[in-house]
């Protein structure tokens, strides 16, 4: 009788499932990243390495799919206008979130209103590095030489605005030198006319120059962030080298659009966490010059409301337009 009255409640309960249809559950088909920046560069990199592990951690294949142009802005643009399901999500950068509002007067997306932050994943600190044949052996020399020569020396960007040029520009005007910026169109013809000695430096990722640092083609003089890089420890900050208060960071994070539901996010989130977490990805990237990060949701908010305001007081000090 037992097994009889187990056998009708499992029947009924059955019964009242097929009833009621049931969501499935997030994710249950392949997720798209898009990625605001041609294939093969550096963020490229850490976005395909990042997918890969948050992939294995959703049970799904995530589709990286790249944007370039613009500094990155349609891409995002098109993340904020996506269906908010977790499906579509962006892996922005310090471009694309706080300087693009400055950059861009007629810009289509609200950094702030039209995105669901979730986490920070990756901070990458530039190196200024200049030519092997200019005659300065740190950053003091560097300005001393700068001073004698107004307007002659020279240092390459990846564009106009874009976050070397203005690691470039906050140098200028904390060292109060005035030099003369080449912009280009990516970091790869940069470092063509840096090793070419066409110009004199640039404030670049560790990634981009490391083989010539070690060959000795070029010299890093110092680095960008708050603290020396690990990867390069014989190398001071900016700030120990006499620039009080300067501190460029380059960062990039994952995104969703407003909207996204709260369980949604949190799947994301915690999934990421682990994926982030993955030694032989950490390993990765240290090895490159690149910090893996994470944290809470609201931080990474909070830093993107704190940044636009410094980086439109940067971009309007520097004249910088867009391309």
């Amino acid at each position: 009788m037992k097994e009889f009255k187990h056998a009708v409640a499992v029947v009924l309960l059955a019964g009242l499932a097929w009833g009621v249809p049931c969501a499935a559950a997030f994710p249950d088909k392949p997720l798209r990243l898009i990625v605001p920046f041609p294939a093969g560069g550096a963020t490229d990199f850490m976005a395909r390495s990042m997918a890969l592990r948050l992939g294995t951690e959703l049970g799904q294949s995530i589709i990286i799919d790249n944007r370039g142009g613009a500094g990155g802005a349609p891409a995002t643009e098109a993340v904020a206008k996506a269906v908010p399901d977790g499906y579509t999500l962006l892996f922005g950068t310090m471009g694309t979130q706080v300087i693009n509002p400055a950059l861009y007067p007629k810009l289509r997306y609200d950094p702030i209103k039209e995105f669901a932050p979730i986490s920070l994943t990756h901070i990458t600190p530039r190196v200024l590095v200049v030519r092997a044949t200019l005659p300065v052996k740190n950053i003091a020399e560097l300005i001393a030489l700068a001073k004698k020569q107004p307007g002659v020396l020279t240092y390459g960007s990846a564009g106009s605005g874009s976050s070397s040029h203005l690691s470039g520009a906050l140098f200028e005007s904390l060292a109060s030198v005035d030099m003369l910026h080449v912009p280009y169109r990516g970091s790869a013809p940069v470092l063509m006319d840096v090793l070419a000695g066409r110009i004199d430096m640039s404030f670049d990722s560790y990634t981009v120059y490391e083989e010539h640092i070690k060959s000795g083609k070029v010299r890093a003089l110092g680095v960008t962030s708050t603290a020396r890089m690990s990867i390069l420890p014989q190398i001071p900050t900016m700030a120990e080298s006499g620039l009080p208060g300067y501190e460029v960071s380059n960062w990039l994070g994952l995104l969703a659009p407003a909207g996204t539901p709260k369980d949604v996010l949190a799947t994301l989130h915690a999934a990421l966490g682990r994926a982030m977490a993955t030694p032989a990805l950490k390993q990765q990237l240290i090895g490159l010059g690149i910090e893996p990060t994470f944290g809470r949701s609201e931080d990474f908010a909070l830093l993107i409301r704190t940044e636009l305001p410094k980086w439109a007081a940067l971009v309007k000090k520097a004249g910088a337009i867009a391309d």
